[in-house]
């Protein structure tokens, strides 16, 4: 077992209006902490998804486990697979290595705190999703960042078929 020792000496405190929110409704990101602010400890995100909104496809990361805490709503979660529904209050947690993927659940809403640990620098993936998003890059330009950001896309069968089987 090994042990992380996290290198940073002062507390983090992230204010909700100095977040740096990326994205727009019915998808928003909103950037609290990057592994550099908490010395590798952990990166976090709060993602709210709106009407049903897809969050991120399915994908695994080989070095770090994901949080996922339901801070409101209801979300769809894909743990391996299987897809777990989420409420208020629920708390999943994905091992490194499985793969997973979340939405709102189909017409709901879901707020949801995410958290990486250890921590992967991760802002500047979320800013390149949303460059995608723009259209001033392709999304064939994730395949050759995946290692950077410890992100790797997967196909799903049970996923593509869980979010067919019930419309948003």
């Amino acid at each position: 077992m090994s042990l992380i020792v996290p290198d940073f000496t002062s507390s983090v405190i992230v204010r909700s209006a100095d977040a740096e929110v990326i994205g727009r409704a019915p998808t928003t990101v909103r950037l609290l902490a990057d592994s550099s602010q908490t010395g590798g400890a952990l990166s976090t995100q709060r993602v709210t998804l709106a009407g049903g909104a897809d969050g991120a496809r399915p994908h695994r990361h080989d070095n770090s486990a994901e949080m996922f805490f339901m801070l409101d709503g209801e979300a769809q979660l894909l743990s391996g697979d299987r897809t777990v529904t989420a409420e208020r209050g629920d708390l999943v947690i994905v091992p490194p290595g499985l793969p997973h993927a979340f939405a709102a659940a189909p017409g709901a809403d879901a707020d949801i705190l995410i958290v990486i640990t250890p921590g992967v620098e991760r802002f500047e993936y979320f800013r390149h999703l949303q460059r995608i998003g723009l259209g001033e890059v392709g999304p064939e330009s994730l395949l050759e960042v995946q290692e950077i950001y410890d992100t790797y896309f997967l196909e799903s069968a049970a996923w593509d078929a869980e979010r067919r089987r019930t419309p948003k």
